[in-house]
């Protein structure tokens, strides 16, 4: 995959060559929420804990995962490349990772190499003692920070964007590390959620526009920060809140304590949230993310309604609104694609006879469901579209008389530097295309996506209203509410250049 302007991100992969495609994950369009973020303390198996945290946290990252904990008089670390149920799931790691505080990450890229020193949570002997550091997010003027720290002496070990917050702090003049983290962000541009550990505090903020999701939990005595609130169902834990946009929350032996550094702007969480990133049993900004993934199927229905015989979900992530589909237009709902859940990375470098595969590895039509029928395929997103022409086909093959598609979310037309792993403009679909010309390109009768105004009802606000929503759209719309300092000051080419000058 393409990346979209930025050499960094808190994956910590590098910048492939403009023209290089990555083969294993065309089957797949869709785009990719790169990190999830696990803290606990005061916890006596805090280690554990952050191992099943980071299970119910999978889905926001599958190549790498590590987990930091502290025991009173150490430190230790644990990371690896691949699933947290294949590198945590024996008792003799997590023994291993003592403590009472435990710091998790999950991490997820497409391009780049897949290293160990670009994998989380991040960790330094500083002045004040030990700091391990798990972020979630993209800093959009991390390259130019980045370059003054290298000018002044700052090794780096990585290619991630997150390293530029430990140096930063390490060089702050401030005495306490929570003054310290506030220097360093305020030197930094972007969207990201933030945990960290210290020998006497766990940490969480998120950047002052809210972009990227945090969660404060409590189960007992022990307080938990994660990126979303299944990671604190799966430990039976209780959800108390989200951190605040621009809020740093610091849990100590004093208990929870919150500070306000920055200054206030508009709220812009990510609205892709709860198109498709969450999962749909998460509840982010006081909502649910399933029951709003079915309002978007209801508001799908109501302005692209079609005659049909079936809905039919392009699993997993069209499910919810597929279902909301069905329920408004009374349609049947039906699962006419099946899902494999356990095709896993089987085929990372598939040779030629079998990548025509494609799709088939992972879905298949259910036929005796599809055959002679007008079926309404209700998807998340169209990327690039390459799954979406592959879908089409293989419903038509099953014996579908009509095939008519259903989008819910609006047409991705503008790439992301927040967070989440998107091609270039170029290679959007929607960004080069009508939506009539892309039902062409897909092969189906008819094409429709919801409108920006039809998302924003679903998420329970009447119409887009840019001076009051409370949502970052800018995969839609192209305003980005935070400043691409980098993307503006370094041309591709450049960024290229600079990190083939570091690796």
């Amino acid at each position: 995959m393409r990346t979209r302007g930025f050499p960094l991100g808190d994956d910590g992969r590098g910048v492939s060559p403009p023209d290089a495609i990555d083969d294993d994950h065309l089957p797949d369009d869709h785009f990719h929420e790169e990190c999830g973020v696990f803290g606990v303390c005061n916890h006596p198996d805090a280690a554990a804990t952050a191992a099943l945290g980071l299970h119910a946290l999978q889905h926001r990252g599958q190549e790498a995962v590590g987990i930091v904990s502290y025991d009173g008089d150490h430190f230790h670390s644990h990371r690896a490349l691949g699933l947290v149920g294949d590198n945590f799931g024996s008792k003799a790691v997590i023994r291993r990772l003592p403590g009472t505080a435990a710091l998790g990450h999950v991490r997820y890229s497409t391009t780049g190499d897949t290293v160990l020193r670009n994998v989380q949570p991040l960790f330094a002997d500083l002045e004040f003692g030990g700091l391990a550091v798990a972020h979630n997010g993209n800093l959009t003027n991390a390259m130019r920070v980045r370059k003054a720290l290298v000018s002044r002496g700052a090794i780096f070990q990585s290619t991630m964007d997150s390293e530029t917050i430990v140096h930063l702090i390490a060089t702050s003049h401030y005495s306490t590390v929570v003054d310290r983290i506030i220097d360093a962000m305020r030197q930094l541009e972007g969207a990201y959620s933030l945990v960290a550990i210290t020998r006497r505090k766990l940490i969480g903020m998120r950047d002052p526009y809210g972009v990227r999701p945090l969660v404060l939990g409590r189960f007992g005595d022990a307080s938990i920060l994660a990126s979303e609130s299944c990671a604190l169902d799966i430990i039976g834990a209780e959800f108390v809140r989200d951190v605040e946009p621009g809020e740093i929350v610091v849990i100590d032996d004093d208990g929870i304590h919150s500070v306000r550094p920055f200054a206030k702007v508009p709220r812009r969480f990510c609205i892709f949230e709860y198109i498709y990133f969450a999962r749909p049993d998460s509840t982010l900004e006081g909502r649910n993310v399933y029951e709003v993934r079915t309002r978007i199927g209801e508001e799908l229905a109501r302005e692209s309604h079609v005659e049909a015989d079936l809905v039919v979900p392009v699993p997993d992530s069209g499910v919810p609104a597929a279902i909301g589909y069905a329920k408004q237009s009374g349609i049947p709902f039906e699962l006419g694609i099946i899902r494999n859940h356990y095709i896993g990375r089987t085929f990372i470098e598939p040779k030629d006879r079998i990548r025509h595969l494609g799709v088939k590895l992972k879905h298949n039509a259910n036929a005796s469901r599809l055959k002679g029928k007008r079926v309404v395929l209700v998807d998340d997103s169209i990327v690039r579209g390459t799954t979406s022409v592959k879908i089409v086909e293989m419903v038509r093959n099953a014996g579908a008389k009509e095939v008519h598609m259903r989008i819910s979310s609006p047409p991705t037309t503008h790439s992301c530097f927040y967070g989440i792993d998107t091609p270039e403009r170029e290679e959007l679909l929607a960004a080069n295309r009508t939506v009539e010309e892309m039902g062409r390109y897909i092969g189906i009768d008819t094409l429709a996506y919801i409108s920006l105004d039809g998302l924003y009802r679903a998420v329970g606000e009447p119409r887009r209203d840019l001076e009051r929503s409370r949502y970052c759209d800018a995969c839609f719309t192209g305003q980005y509410p935070i400043h691409l300092s980098d993307f503006e000051e370094y041309p591709m080419n450049e960024q290229l250049s600079l990190l083939e000058e570091r690796s």
